[in-house]
């Protein structure tokens, strides 16, 4: 079959990595895609926010499976729009893309559900003076959160009182504030059929800019997987606590959820609490998990939208994962675009070494520029999680791109114990 993946990041080029490797795929498109990708994929430039341009694009292709990447396009409900032209999707609806779409929805869903989960109170447009009482009264630490999609950048965790109320005038929607939760912060992700959610991969993430987690927030500077507090026991309680029960109240609120389920964590002494919902892969959190995963791709998204998943096991390999962000300097601020990055070529066929591009473009001359602010992503695996990190980095240090930055302590909390 002909699939689809719609984004241009690095999650995408995992996605199409993956897809173009499994037997049941003659061809795989991309849309928009990035310079990366075109090595894979044929690109089409059609945006994520394209809705009528594509399903056209789906419907002229015939293509047999569209696989959804960024979270814009299933909030918009792209997956509803695919559905009812006939082509099979692999997300959430509309409806359940609420699971990401709205912190606030999120967090009446979990009180609702009995999910474990910090306790917060919701603030409208016009309730910012309720909302500065309340962290007068609540103390720091406290985190403000904006309700809609923010690319991973819409939280501040406020030391102080002062930092929380500049953050709430410097928010112009619905606001959720809520306690702040001590413990390590990791990742699962959940493949669902609406009925059944089956345990994908774990990672953790690293989501400020600088060394020692220093700096603003970013949509993610590096990632490894497997998480080592997620171990089979924390996995297990976290589908029995938080993902089954979330998908058992979306199937009786009329929203079955199919697709991702991307459940950030955070483990307290108390156990594993929920901090929110993604309803797709993170990113870059996608270019470690899939890696390490043995089952055919394709296979699992067509079992997910198919309602087969009951039927499906996983198969992971035996080894770790841990990728590097190279990203433009100025990054998550003001950046420059169309800087040449020299060197990735020297990096093909290297063994247990994976690059993928997440705001990359070739220039008429063939050279590769950056074209985004997260624009490189360098994926070492090894046996153990420091072999998986050195040739992460041997390979960042191979690409010349002086206009890049990237963290230098990827995984250095698992790593020093």
């Amino acid at each position: 079959m002909k699939v689809l993946v719609v984004g241009g990041g690095g999650r995408e080029h995992a996605l199409c990595w993956a897809l173009a490797a499994s037997p049941l795929v003659a061809a795989v498109l991309c849309a928009p895609g990035n310079a990366g990708i075109a090595e894979v994929a044929r690109c089409v430039p059609v945006g994520v926010d394209d809705l009528d341009g594509l399903v056209a694009l789906a419907q002229a292709e015939r293509v047999g499976l569209v696989a959804v990447g960024p979270e814009l396009p299933l909030v918009l409900g792209l997956v509803d729009r695919l559905r009812a032209a006939g082509i099979k999707a692999f997300g959430p609806t509309a409806a359940a893309a609420q699971l990401e779409g709205s912190k606030a929805f999120t967090k009446a869903f979990c009180a609702r559900h009995g999910i474990p989960t910090a306790a917060s109170r919701t603030f409208g447009r016009d309730e910012r003076e309720a909302a500065r009482e309340h962290v007068r009264a609540a103390g720091p630490p406290i985190v403000v959160k904006a309700d809609g999609l923010a690319a991973g950048k819409g939280v501040v965790v406020a030391a102080t009182v002062a930092e929380a109320l500049d953050a709430i005038d410097a928010g112009d929607g619905t606001l959720v504030v809520e306690e702040y939760l001590e413990g390590e912060e990791a990742s699962l992700f959940a493949l669902c059929d609406g009925t059944t959610a089956l345990e994908i991969g774990t990672a953790q993430d690293h989501k400020r800019a600088l060394d020692g987690d220093r700096g603003p927030n970013t949509g993610g500077m590096g990632a490894f997987s497997p998480a080592p507090r997620l171990d089979t026991a924390m996995v297990e309680r976290v589908m029995a606590e938080i993902v089954r029960p979330t998908l058992r109240g979306m199937a009786a609120e009329g929203a079955p959820f199919t697709g991702i389920l991307y459940a950030g964590l955070i483990l307290t002494a108390a156990g594993p609490q929920l901090i929110e919902y993604n309803v797709r892969f993170g990113d870059p959190e996608c270019q470690v998990v899939l890696p390490r995963l043995m089952t055919d791709v394709a296979q699992l998204m067509l079992g997910a939208v198919e309602g087969m998943l009951g039927h499906m096991d996983l198969r992971w390999l035996p080894v770790h994962a841990l990728s590097v962000v190279m990203a433009a300097k100025g990054y998550p601020g003001v950046y420059a675009s169309g800087s040449e990055i020299r060197g990735t070529q020297a990096l093909a066929g290297a063994p247990d070494l994976l690059l993928f591009h997440a705001g990359t473009k070739r220039d008429a001359d063939g050279r590769l520029l950056a074209a985004g602010g997260r624009v490189l992503n360098v994926t070492g695996l090894g046996a153990t999680l420091a072999e998986a990190r050195q040739r992460a980095y041997a390979a960042v240090d191979r690409i010349d791109w002086p206009g890049g930055f990237c963290r230098r302590d990827i995984g250095w909390r698992a790593l020093a114990g």
